[in-house]
C-alpha cells in the first residue's frame, strides 16, 4: 500500500512540475517586461517638472529658468520660454536646487520650492521648511558653483560685405558686448573691430575696446568707472583714450530687456597721425536700451554716448549704434545696425563717419 501511494505521488509530481516551471517562465517574463517599460517610462519622463499656478485658475508645467524684474521665465515644451508677471502667480513649486533672494544682494539654496497657500511658497532648504511670502522674493536664481547670483549674457556679432562693380569693395566687421552681474557689482566688457579695402587699398581699419565697472548703490542708483581706447589706422584722428566716473541709474533689467542711463566726467586724450597731441575733460551721458519683441523673437538695442569738452578742442563728440536682432534659433541671430560717431569742432580734424552693417551672431 505504501509503494502505491508513493508511485502516485510521484507520478503526480511529475505531471504537475512542466505546468508550474512554465508558468513562473511566464511570470518572470511579464515582471521583467513591467520593468522595462518602467524604466524606458521613468527615462522618457522629465527629471525636472516645475508648476506654476496663476490667479485666474490657469496652471503651467515646465522648468522654471529665473525670476527678476518682475518676470518669472519658465521654460515649456509647447510654447518656448513663457514669461509670466510675479503679481500673478499664486504658487508654486520646484524639484529644482535655486537660489532664491528675499534681499536685493544676500538669498538662501532651497533643495526645492512646494506650493503653499495663496501668495506664498514653502522652501525646503534641508532643515525645517520655510515658507514665504512671494511678494518679498526679489529673484529666483540658477545656484553657481563659485559666485551663486551670477548672471552672465552677452552677443558676438559679425558682417561681411563683398561688392563687385566698377569698385571692388570688402568690408569685415565684428563686434561684441558681455555684461556679468554678482551682488552689487557689475561688470561691462564691449568691443568691435572693423576693416575696409577698396581695390586693395585700406581704407577703413580700426578697433575700439571699452569697460565699466557699477556699483549698485541702491536696486537702481549705481556709480561707474569706465575706461574706453580706440585706434584708428586711416582717419588723422589715429587715438583716443578715455578714463570717466559718475553715477547712473538703472530703470529696469529683466528678461525682456534693460534700460540705463549715465552721467560721467571724462578725461580724454587725442593723438593725431601727425604726432600732435591734445587732452581735455568733458561731461558725458551715455545710454543703453535693448528691448525684446514678439515673443523674444526681434530685439531692439540702441547704445551710445554724446559728450561736451569742457574746454575748447571740440564743439561735441557723438558715438552712437541702432539696430535689430531677430532670434533664428536660441542663440543664433541675423542683424541688423547702424553707427554713427561724429567729432566735431576740433583744430586739426573734425570726424563725421555713419555706417550701415549687416550680418549674423551669437548670443548667450
Amino acid at each position: 500500500m505504501e509503494i502505491g501511494v508513493s508511485l502516485h505521488a510521484r507520478v503526480l509530481f511529475l505531471r504537475i512540475m512542466p505546468t508550474f516551471f512554465a508558468n513562473l517562465s511566464l511570470y518572470l517574463l511579464m515582471v521583467s517586461r513591467t520593468l522595462l517599460c518602467l524604466a524606458v517610462f521613468s527615462a522618457s519622463t522629465p527629471l525636472l517638472a516645475d508648476t506654476v499656478w496663476l490667479k485666474n485658475g490657469d496652471k503651467l508645467s515646465g522648468k522654471i529658468t529665473l525670476f527678476d524684474g518682475g518676470k518669472l521665465l519658465i521654460q515649456t515644451e509647447y510654447a518656448g520660454a513663457v514669461p509670466i508677471d510675479w503679481k500673478q502667480v499664486k504658487t508654486l513649486e520646484s524639484d529644482q536646487e535655486l537660489l532664491v533672494k528675499q534681499e536685493t544682494y544676500k538669498g538662501e539654496k532651497a533643495k526645492s520650492l512646494h506650493a503653499a497657500d495663496d501668495g506664498k511658497v514653502t522652501l525646503e532648504n534641508g532643515e525645517a521648511p520655510k515658507t514665504v511670502e512671494l511678494a518679498s522674493i526679489q529673484q529666483i536664481l540658477k545656484p553657481k558653483p563659485i559666485v551663486e547670483d551670477l548672471v552672465w549674457k552677452g552677443n558676438i556679432d559679425a558682417a561681411l560685405d563683398y561688392q563687385r562693380a566698377e569698385k571692388d569693395t570688402d568690408d569685415y566687421d565684428i563686434d561684441f558686448k558681455t555684461t556679468a552681474r554678482h551682488g552689487r557689482w557689475r561688470h561691462i566688457a564691449e568691443g568691435e573691430y572693423n576693416r575696409e579695402f577698396q581695390d586693395d587699398v585700406v581704407t577703413s581699419d580700426n578697433w575700439r575696446g571699452e569697460y565699466s565697472l557699477d556699483r549698485f548703490l541702491t536696486e537702481k542708483w549705481f556709480w561707474q568707472g569706465r575706461a574706453v581706447y580706440k585706434r584708428d589706422k586711416v582717419e588723422e584722428l589715429s587715438r583716443q583714450r578715455t578714463v570717466g566716473t559718475g553715477p547712473g541709474y538703472q530703470f529696469w533689467d529683466d528678461e525682456l530687456g534693460a534700460f540705463s542711463l549715465g552721467s560721467l566726467v571724462n578725461r580724454t586724450d587725442y593723438e593725431f597721425d601727425d604726432g600732435s597731441k591734445e587732452n581735455f575733460y568733458s561731461l558725458a551721458m551715455k545710454w543703453d536700451y535693448n528691448r525684446y519683441l514678439i515673443g523674444k523673437k526681434v530685439e531692439f538695442f540702441t547704445n551710445g554716448e554724446v559728450g561736451k569738452p569742457l574746454s575748447g578742442v571740440a564743439d561735441y563728440a557723438l558715438d552712437a549704434e541702432m539696430g535689430l536682432r531677430y532670434k533664428v534659433t536660441e542663440w543664433a541671430s541675423l542683424n541688423l545696425k547702424a553707427e554713427r560717431d561724429i567729432i566735431s569742432g576740433t583744430d586739426d580734424a573734425d570726424l563725421d563717419k555713419t555706417r550701415y552693417t549687416a550680418g549674423f551672431g551669437v548670443a548667450w
